[in-house]
């Protein structure tokens, strides 16, 4: 999938472009004294966007009285992102304390009252990660405190161990880290010293993937690792010696890269959970993904609980008493958006089957209920990251993907149902913890009550992250609007208004379109940090977003009706939601409309280029990460099985070559004339900056006014916090230049 969203994935950087990016920052520099956004105490501009605080997810302790939360914050003036623990309290409203991580690092509870803090220390040679236990008092009403210093538990071989999750009862750590082919852990610095120093640069590959999302694949992959970890008679944490390769000589590789994490396997108090890329097919081409399960100790081989034809799997849990185990699973390999359903299994009675074989959505994120009764589940229903849950019923007499189950166990609760839920943690007493984004907020934790009872349960807000620094911006929720679109098929989109957008003044407001990747994605009721749709209605635009064929969360068939017509029914959509948006708001000024996209949404900036047919009329056009050439993409993505799926087959096959010349928007350069702004990043190896460049060079060769920005050390998205400002700084000068009256 080519998405647009940000993720904190670690950006490593050569730079094949230096100087061009020397170039334009000469020449373009944010001290120029052209304004090109608004910026003031009541705008949430671009540099409000850079420095406010960045939640992570909320991680409740098991008893569900405290909840901590990453939050790193930004600071331009001394260039420098802060990293910080926030401890709450769920129960009371005592004062949250903030544990400051000067040097980054992971946390993750040991027990009710202790945190631990795993953290990189050492010389480059020596680095490693060490791991330190911090204590919580809580103290009524004087609130939370940490009493004393954190104490040492123990040190890892490498400074790579990462992904920590923790069975308490069992008193062992499970972690990932990566190894070379030997699989040892203990030995990775000496294998690493010898790749460093073999003499020359080359990388050699027999079988994909040689790259990878932003990486060229090193010796090294990532594998699950058991050790001790407890707690002594005098009161202290210790961490083992004996760190075992769950994994060893089996070929899997987990977390799945290159997005994986804890999202990827569970532990119980016997055993380990875990998804992986099937090891006997070319991972490049192929997204199916297996279940299995091992002894947390190593005393086995891991064993698979998945089996027959079956595409990727994800988010792998445990029940409560360990018994069970639900995961989601795709039906078809090479699709990587197709439905996620939700599958339970029986480890007891080796039964596996469908909990939601009728349900038209995808199940995110899944969660056994503190009693193992009922579970919880997200997903994405009509531009909202929803919390549903379902009573597990008792297990089937066989494996089957559709039992035979009562009504009770196919209607679904609709728990929230406003912004994106994530990190769902039931606790006792009809409790459950999440995190929860939207429109107008970043993340922030809330708990649910009452689930036990009859009715909606009660929510309440634990965490205002960024309340204070957004109280005097007036963000717009987004008003939702439907329309008729290709097909006859209700489609969806958001309208953002602008700050003093009153009603009957004509043609007021520049618009703009905004067209989401993927292609199977949505604009949902979320916050990001890089297409903030609220930083662009800030900026004085009306902001039309769209979601049309192939988004997700309105239906698999609506999500599945892109595939091999990119061109085709989503732009019926755009032009029809278009449409809409002029006839019903006039206040929108379409003479001074303007549109941006990235990843597919890249791809149709590129495809409106083309045909001017369409109506548009836009001034001036944005295309950041787009596609541009998709036969040479078909050969060149690092996941082959994206294009394959998506255009119909391999770039050479018959059905491919037909859908590519309907939809390859190199082949209607000759009707570009839009002034088009063209960014990429060079370690997009998605879409390779090669896209980027081509279409820069056509519009240059063709005469029509467009710019070129490349960020050297920058993948998919642009995650730097100065490069995020350089980015809005050049695309709010491009839409100004062309929409201003």
């Amino acid at each position: 999938m080519w998405v647009t969203p940000g993720f904190p994935v670690s950006v490593l950087g050569l730079a094949a472009q230096v100087p061009l990016q020397s170039h334009l920052n000469s020449t373009t520099s944010m001290t120029t004294p052209e304004a090109v956004f608004k910026d003031s105490p009541d705008v949430f501009s671009p540099i409000d966007l850079v420095q406010l605080p960045r939640p992570g997810t909320g991680t409740a302790n098991e008893a569900g009285d405290l909840v901590f939360v990453p939050v790193s914050q930004y600071t331009l003036k001394d260039k420098k992102n802060s990293k910080a623990i926030h401890i709450a309290a769920v129960e009371t409203s005592i004062t949250p304390i903030v544990f400051p991580l000067a040097s980054g690092g992971e946390a993750f509870w040991l027990d009710n009252r202790t945190l631990a803090h795993a953290v990189a220390e050492g010389s480059d040679k020596d680095k490693a990660i060490n791991l330190y236990a911090i204590s919580v008092k809580v103290e009524t009403p004087a609130g939370l405190s940490l009493p004393d210093s954190p104490q040492h538990i123990g040190k890892f071989p490498t400074d790579s161990a990462t992904n920590f999750r923790f069975s308490a009862k069992a008193g062992i750590l499970v972690f990932s880290d990566y190894v070379h082919k030997d699989g040892e852990l203990k030995k990775v610095k000496e294998n690493d010293e010898a790749w460093e120093n073999r003499g020359d640069t080359a990388f050699v590959y027999d079988e994909t993937f040689e790259r990878h999302w932003d990486t060229w694949v090193g010796p090294k992959r990532p594998s699950l690792f058991s050790v001790q970890l407890s707690k002594g008679a005098d009161g202290k944490w210790a961490l083992g010696s004996d760190f075992v390769n769950l994994l060893k000589d089996t070929n899997h590789h987990a977390p799945v890269e290159p997005f994986g994490g804890t999202d990827d396997f569970d532990v119980s108090d016997t055993h380990v959970i875990y998804t992986t890329k099937d090891p006997q097919l070319p991972k490049a081409w192929h997204t199916k993904q297996n279940i299995y399960i091992v002894d947390i100790h190593g005393l086995a081989t891991p064993r698979e609980l998945t089996s027959g034809e079956h595409g990727a799997t994800h988010s792998p849990v445990f029940n409560t008493a360990g018994d069970k185990a639900a995961w989601t699973q795709l039906d078809r390999d090479g699709h990587e958006s197709d439905r996620a359903k939700l599958v339970i299994y029986d480890l007891k009675k080796d039964v596996q089957y469908t909990l939601t074989e009728h349900w038209d959505r995808s199940v995110g994120s899944i969660a056994f209920a503190h009693d193992d009764k009922t579970v919880f589940f997200t997903a994405n229903d009509h531009a909202r990251g929803k919390i549903f849950s379902l009573p597990v019923p008792e297990t089937p007499s066989h494996s089957s993907s559709d039992p035979a189950l009562s009504a009770e166990f196919r209607v679904l609760h609709e728990i929230t149902s406003t912004g994106s839920a994530s990190a769902i943690q039931p606790r006792s007493d009809g409790r459950l913890v999440f995190t929860r984004s939207s429109l107008t907020s970043p993340n922030d934790v809330f708990v649910l009550r009452g689930l036990n009872e009859s009715g909606k349960p009660a929510v309440e807000q634990l965490t205002r992250f960024a309340a204070s620094a957004l109280k005097t911006k007036s963000l717009d929720e987004g008003s939702d609007f439907w329309f008729e679109g290709a097909e006859g098929k209700e489609v969806h989109g958001w309208l953002l208004k602008p700050p003093g957008f009153k009603e009957g003044e004509k043609k007021k407001w520049p618009v703009l379109l905004a067209i989401h990747g993927g292609p199977e994605g949505a604009w949902e009721d979320a916050w990001s940090n890089r297409w903030n749709l609220n930083v662009f209605a800030q900026q004085g635009y009306v902001v039309v977003a769209i979601n049309p064929t192939g988004s997700t969360g309105f239906g698999q068939a609506f999500t599945d009706a892109i595939a091999e017509d990119w061109g085709g029914k989503p732009f019926v959509d755009l032009q029809k939601g278009w449409k809409y948006v002029l006839d019903n708001y006039p206040e929108v000024d379409p003479d001074r409309a303007v549109a941006a996209g990235a990843s597919y949404g890249g791809y149709a900036i590129n495809w409106i280029q083309g045909h001017p047919e369409f109506g548009f009329n836009f001034k001036a056009l944005v295309c950041h990460d787009g596609a541009f050439g998709a036969q040479y993409h078909g050969y060149s993505t690092d996941e082959l099985f994206f294009f394959n799926y998506e255009w119909g087959g391999r770039p050479w096959e018959p059905r491919a070559q037909e859908v590519i010349k309907k939809f390859d928007p190199i082949n209607f350069v000759d009707k570009w004339e839009t002034p088009m702004l063209v960014i990429h990043g060079s370690k997009d190896y998605r879409l390779p900056e090669t896209d980027g460049i081509g279409a820069f060079h056509a519009l240059q060769q063709r005469g029509v006014p467009s710019r070129l920005v490349i960020f050297p050390d920058e993948n998919h998205w642009v995650l730097n916090h100065q490069n995020s400002l350089k980015w809005h700084y050049e695309v709010f000068r491009w839409l100004g230049k062309y929409s201003s009256k």
